[in-house]
């Protein structure tokens, strides 16, 4: 019996919505990932996946208005977790449907109902509940999301943060995020030359080329993402991660199947 290979995917905010306007998703960029997924997974059974996606334009702006990320105690913070919440929930419903209307059985884990933090930080969350979806053959969705944090009150976790949480504890193969750009830019004014790998040994040599997010976005652009992702394979060797653009049709199918795309960071 062939063993089974766990990959995360996640859907880029900039990916799946128009970060440039607020609430505005991109159904049919959804529904064809839904499709290509459901491809992959038909070629290959002992394929095992969990999905993450970012909020995008639904929870970013919102989010950089009310400061849910710094904390608060007051109504108007919590009004604005609330808020947020909201938007993030409904981008999150868009993403169920798109993929159950190609027969896929996605179920969402959304963190504000598991996630404990105290000073940013994860304290606690449960996740027997996902590991026991991943053994029954469903499919996982986690998201950025609004969190409570015992010292602070209330602050964002990002899908990279799950990611990060969820590695440690289910040892993913391979983590594959699909975003616009199509891959680490060398240049961002030149945005045909990519870094083809980020390892450690090269990662300071690097740095100065990697840039925060034209856009808002509250957890902190490819520079954040790059980190966390090193470090990420720091603690796992054997895992890799790419980054690359889930736009041109066929790339997040192609990606599953695993071919290398954009940029890889990996040991």
């Amino acid at each position: 019996m062939e063993s089974r290979e766990l990959i995360f995917l996640k859907l880029g905010g900039s990916l799946i919505t128009d970060k440039t306007q607020p609430l505005t998703p991109h159904p049919e960029i959804i529904q064809l990932i839904a499709r290509e997924v459901k491809e992959a997974l038909q070629e290959n059974p002992n394929l095992q996946l969990l999905i993450g996606h970012g909020s995008g334009s639904f929870g970013h702006a919102i989010a950089d208005q009310f400061q849910t990320q710094e904390g608060g105690w007051d109504q108007i913070y919590w009004q604005g977790f609330s808020e947020v919440w909201r938007a993030a929930r409904e981008l999150n419903q868009l993403v169920v449907e798109s993929f159950h209307r190609e027969g896929l059985p996605l179920v969402a884990f959304p963190p504000s109902a598991s996630v404990i933090a105290e000073n940013k930080e994860l304290v606690s969350w449960d996740t027997d509940p996902i590991k026991f979806a991943i053994s029954q053959g469903l499919i996982p969705l986690v998201q950025g999301d609004v969190i409570f944090d015992t010292k602070i009150g209330g602050t964002i976790f990002s899908t990279e943060k799950c990611f990060e949480y969820l590695a440690k504890v289910l040892s993913p193969k391979r983590i594959l995020l699909a975003g616009l750009d199509k891959g680490v830019f060398k240049d961002i004014s030149n945005q045909n030359e990519i870094y083809n790998q980020i390892t450690p040994g090269n990662f300071d040599e690097i740095h100065s080329a990697l840039f925060g997010s034209n856009t808002v976005d509250v957890t902190g652009g490819m520079i954040a993402k790059v980190k966390s992702m090193l470090a990420m394979v720091q603690n796992q060797p054997s895992m890799q991660v790419q980054i690359f653009s889930g736009l041109e049709p066929g790339n997040i199918k192609k990606a599953l199947d695993g071919d290398v795309l954009g940029t890889l960071i990996s040991i």
